[in-house]
């Protein structure tokens, strides 16, 4: 595949500039993984030493809580960014696991790594301050998002404003998500299919 035809290519170019022949040298900072549906690429417990990006996929992180039940706190499509953004800053050990939704393909990088690339490219600097405000600011939209509306209404927001998500990740991991439970969003599903 050439530089230009690679998903990562063009996502970074819609925020920073580089020259094209830069790009093998940045992607050469990164490790690129499979993973099969359900597999998990961090764990709870674990020292969260890379950051995952979606090439092709979904992935999902989530914690278990106290009663073992799983809570998903983020979804990464194609394009988006998944880790444990504080651990990761902080070379801690991560409260949260990230599982593959279905058959996936990621950029991963370490910490290491991470510092290497942003040496070698500074204009990557600006690129991930970008990627990490949206991150950031979706975080602050979902908790307003709780206090503001019902569960149906909170439900519908998310199948309406994030539809690639509603039609690709199983409802039970939009319920964990929404802090809702799996036979609510069937309620509501069914009430709006009438």
């Amino acid at each position: 595949m050439k530089a230009t035809e690679h998903p990562f290519y063009h996502h970074l170019k819609k925020y920073v500039s580089f020259e094209d022949t830069d790009f093998p040298k940045i992607l050469s900072h990164f490790e690129t993984l499979t993973l099969a549906k359900k597999e998990i690429a961090m764990q709870a417990g674990n020292p969260c030493n890379h950051n995952y990006f979606v090439i092709k996929g979904c992935l999902h992180m989530y914690f278990t809580s106290e009663n073992g039940a799983e809570r998903t706190v983020q979804f990464a499509l194609e394009g988006w960014w998944l880790t444990d953004f504080l651990a990761f800053q902080n070379r801690t050990n991560t409260d949260f696991n990230v599982q593959a939704v279905e058959k996936s393909q990621v950029l991963c990088i370490s910490n290491e790594q991470q510092e290497l690339l942003l040496k070698e490219f500074p204009v990557l600097e600006r690129y991930f301050r970008t990627i990490y405000q949206i991150a950031y600011g979706a975080s602050l939209i979902k908790v307003k998002y709780v206090y503001d509306l019902s569960k149906e209404e909170i439900y519908l927001h998310f199948t309406e404003h994030f539809p690639e998500f509603a039609q690709r990740v199983p409802q039970y991991l939009i319920a964990s998500f929404l802090g809702l439970t799996p036979e609510y969003v069937s309620e509501i599903r069914a009430k709006n299919r009438s």
